[in-house]
């Protein structure tokens, strides 16, 4: 029984990536603004728009697109009355579990064939967004 159970903790650990075990696949980012109750609109990179609110808010990003090494990105429209619209980028980049944790634990099957579909390997960035919004000139 300890050989088997030795077994599937190996194969646990062997048969996933170090990101894929530590991460997750979505992000919490904070969308504010100055000053607050401005609207804003999150588009991904095919120009769909996922989520609409007001400042501030948390919201619920995916880090994937489920593609190979497909990271997420996302541009965050701010608008007000009285103000110039602003867009901020949101971009994922790959984190450290994914470029340590695989050296020390998750080898090349980790690297190559599990983190990159799983958005555990990337980390969103800022993980606040905050707009300071300029008033329009009269």
């Amino acid at each position: 029984m300890k050989k088997l159970a030795a077994f599937a903790l190996s194969a646990a650990i062997l048969l996933s990536g170090c990101a894929t075990i530590v991460g997750e696949g979505s992000q919490v980012v904070n969308v504010e603004s100055h000053p607050t109750g401005a609207k804003f609109s999150i588009q991904d990179e095919t120009g769909r728009v996922i989520v609409t609110g007001n400042t501030p808010q948390n919201v619920v990003l995916d880090k994937s697109s489920g593609h190979y090494f497909g990271g997420k990105d996302y541009l965050i429209t701010f608008t007000k009355e009285t103000y110039q619209p602003l867009t901020l980028p949101v971009r994922s980049s790959a984190n450290g579990w994914y470029i340590g944790g695989n050296l020390v634990f998750g080898g090349l099957i980790g690297y190559l064939l599990v983190d990159p579909f799983n958005g555990g390997m990337y980390t969103l960035h800022p993980k606040s967004a905050n707009a300071m919004l300029t008033p329009q000139a009269q």
